[in-house]
C-alpha cells in the first residue's frame, strides 16, 4: 500500500474538542478513561468524575455497550465469577452496563462540573444512543478499528474521532484512515493488554506514526503500569494522552490493574503540565539564575 500521508486529521494539523484546539503547540489533551470502573455504580462514577476534576483531566470517558450486540458469541455462555456471584459472562456485562437514567445523570453532573465527557460506542446502536447527548468527541476503541460500518457512521457525523491502534496492523490502521477521509482524527498509539507489558509498549513508534500522517494530531492510549510511560509518550509527540483511571487499583475489575489511582492520576497530569517548560526551545544559554553561580565557581576563562 502507498504511503496514505497527510489523510486524516482533516488535513489541518489540529482538531476542536469542545472549546479546546489540540494541535502541535497546544498542551496535552488528557482524557482520564473511567470505562466501566464504576461497575455499575452510578455513585463510583461520580467519586471518579470528582477524582478526575481535582487532578486537572480535559475529559473523562465511559464506555457504552449493547451487550447483546458486542459480546462475541464465542463467550457470552462462559461463566464467570463476580462479586454478585457466578453468571456468564453476557450476564455480567448487562449487570455493570449503564442505561438512559444513568448517562442522564453522567450528563448532568459532568455539565455542572464543566468537565467534558463522552463514552466509547462498542456497537452502532451504542453510537446511536450516545449521540442523543450531543457529546464533543467520538472515541474508536481498539477492537472497533476494523468495524467498518462504524468508522463510515462515524465520518458521516463529521466529530472528532479519536481511534486507538492497539491489537492493528500497519495496514489495518491505513484502511480506517481512508475510511475516515477529511473526519478530524487523532490517531492513538496504544497497546492493548491489560496491564500493557513494558517491552511490549513500543513507544518509537509514535514518532514514526506523526511522519507516516504528518497533519494528524498523534496520541497514546497507555495500558502500563505507572505513568512514566506516559511521559515519554508525551515527549514523544503525543498531544493526546488517555489512561484508565480508579479511585482503588483494588477494586473487582480486569481494567483496574491497568489504570492509575489518585495519587498517579494527580502527578502525571501535573508533570504533563511541566513538560513544555521542561524541554524549554533548545537553544543553548547562561540563564540568570546560572549567572550567580557562574561568578561563584568559574574564577579562569580561558577558551
Amino acid at each position: 500500500m502507498s504511503d496514505p500521508g497527510a489523510k486524516g486529521g482533516g488535513g489541518t494539523g489540529t482538531i476542536t474538542v469542545g472549546e479546546q484546539r489540540i494541535g502541535p503547540d497546544s498542551d496535552i489533551f488528557f482524557i482520564g478513561e473511567i470505562g466501566i470502573n464504576h461497575n455499575g455504580s452510578l455513585e463510583l462514577a461520580r467519586q471518579i468524575i470528582d477524582m478526575a476534576l481535582f487532578c486537572g483531566v480535559d475529559a473523562v470517558k465511559f464506555q457504552k455497550r449493547t451487550p447483546e450486540l458486542s459480546v462475541p458469541e464465542r463467550v457470552k455462555d462462559r461463566i464467570r465469577e463476580t462479586p454478585w456471584g457466578e453468571m456468564t459472562y453476557l450476564e455480567y456485562k448487562r449487570r455493570i452496563e449503564f442505561g438512559a437514567k444513568e448517562y442522564d445523570e453522567i450528563d448532568r453532573y459532568c455539565k455542572e462540573k464543566d468537565i467534558l465527557w463522552t463514552a466509547s460506542p462498542w456497537d452502532l446502536e451504542s453510537l446511536e444512543f450516545i449521540e442523543g447527548y450531543d457529546v464533543p468527541f467520538h472515541k474508536v476503541p481498539s477492537a472497533l478499528l476494523t468495524h467498518r460500518e462504524m468508522l463510515e457512521r462515524l465520518a458521516i457525523l463529521g466529530k472528532p474521532v479519536l481511534l486507538s491502534t492497539g491489537m492493528s496492523t500497519q495496514e489495518e490502521v491505513d484502511r480506517a484512515m481512508e475510511i475516515m477521509g477529511d473526519c478530524p482524527v487523532a490517531l492513538l498509539h496504544c497497546n492493548s493488554s491489560y496491564p500493557a507489558l513494558d517491552g511490549e509498549l513500543n513507544l518509537d513508534y509514535i514518532p514514526r506514526l506523526q511522519e507516516r500522517y504528518p497533519d494528524t494530531i498523534i496520541g497514546y492510549s497507555g495500558h502500563e503500569q505507572g505513568i512514566s510511560p506516559s511521559l515519554v509518550a508525551a515527549t514523544l509527540g503525543a498531544r493526546v494522552i488517555e489512561r484508565h483511571i480508579t479511585t482503588d487499583r483494588a477494586l473487582w475489575g480486569t481494567d483496574q490493574g491497568a489504570s492509575i489511582d489518585f495519587s498517579g492520576l494527580r502527578r502525571l497530569v501535573r508533570d504533563l503540565k511541566k513538560l513544555p517548560h521542561w524541554r524549554g526551545d533548545g537553544v543553548k544559554r547562561v540563564f540568570d539564575s546560572e549567572a550567580l553561580v557562574k561568578e561563584k565557581l568559574r574564577n579562569t576563562d580561558t577558551l
